[in-house]
């Protein structure tokens, strides 16, 4: 497995790679939703981001941060939040088990943010500081709390996947691969790219300040790849025809 900071490293790298001129990171990446789909609180992400350390955290507190950020995000079809009844019952625990958990936990004080420091690759991603002697610990999801991490991660997401204990730069990095593809997608698609780094609206507004030769070239351009759009449509309802005479 990838070291997870290097990983991170790595996908922002290759973002930054394909934003299209004209853009910014901030243009493609998203806060808000990228907390809301990593469970990693938003001033956290804009660390990560900008390739600083996120404060520590024990592991327990960042489990429970989580089954609450779940039960916020992840809403039933009517808008409102799914019940500790309905989430326990689900893997055979009771009601005040998880409630008692979450409830005992938010009472911790939250760590503080320390200075902001940048990444060391040189840091196991697997260990993750005591607040209490900074002595770094293992960050894993066995224990006491693996049955209650397995069962809610199964109710939201359909099987045990880890999310609730992930570091927060493996979550961060899983939750931005979306983003990734799709801007893959737009390299290998000219009219998407088109779309999306400049904007046909954003061109056509440019028109009147482009020479009559350049704005030739850009004419010809659109139409050449519309004519080889065209003539690929073509090429399979052809190919499509002539597999079904076939049969």
């Amino acid at each position: 497995m990838r070291e997870t900071r290097r990983a991170l490293a790595e996908t922002l790298s290759r973002i930054g790679s394909l934003i299209g001129d004209g853009q910014s990171r901030d243009d493609v990446l998203d806060v808000e939703q990228l907390s809301n789909e990593s469970g990693v609180p938003r001033d956290v992400v804009r660390m990560l981001l900008d390739g600083e350390e996120p404060p520590a955290e024990d592991i327990t507190d960042r489990i429970v941060r989580r089954i609450v950020h779940l039960r916020e995000t992840r809403l039933r079809p009517d808008g409102t939040r799914h019940s500790y009844d309905e989430i326990a019952a689900s893997y055979g625990a009771s009601r005040a088990s998880l409630s008692n958990l979450v409830n005992s936990r938010r009472k911790t004080p939250s760590p503080q943010t320390p200075s902001r420091r940048a990444l060391s690759p040189q840091v196991p991603s697997e260990q993750v500081p005591s607040q209490q002697t900074g002595e770094r610990r293992p960050a894993r999801s066995g224990g006491p709390l693996a049955s209650t991490q397995a069962g809610i991660e199964t109710f939201f997401f359909g099987q045990p996947n880890g999310w609730l204990s992930a570091e927060p730069q493996a979550s961060l990095d899983n939750a931005l691969q979306s983003v990734l593809h799709g801007l893959e997608g737009e390299a290998a698609d000219p009219m998407a790219r088109l779309r999306s780094t400049h904007g046909l609206r954003e061109l056509a507004a440019r028109a009147p300040q482009l020479a009559e030769d350049e704005l030739q070239l850009v004419t010809d351009w659109i139409d050449t790849i519309l004519q080889r759009r065209h003539a690929q449509r073509v090429r399979g309802t052809e190919s499509d025809s002539s597999h079904t005479e076939g049969h």
